[in-house]
């Protein structure tokens, strides 16, 4: 079963993305993505 997950820039704490991801995995989801706010690409982790 898949979970859906917000995704919140680690610069500006903005939630710009939404993930797919299996629920068995124990630790955040963390993906390198565009942030419209900042300008550039920062990491991007899994918001509970």
């Amino acid at each position: 079963m898949q979970k859906k997950v917000a995704l919140a820039c680690e610069k500006c704490g903005s939630r710009n993305y939404t993930a797919d991801y299996k629920q068995s995995q124990t630790e955040r989801l963390e993906l390198k993505k565009f942030c419209k706010h900042c300008n550039e690409h920062t990491i991007h982790r899994e918001t509970k």
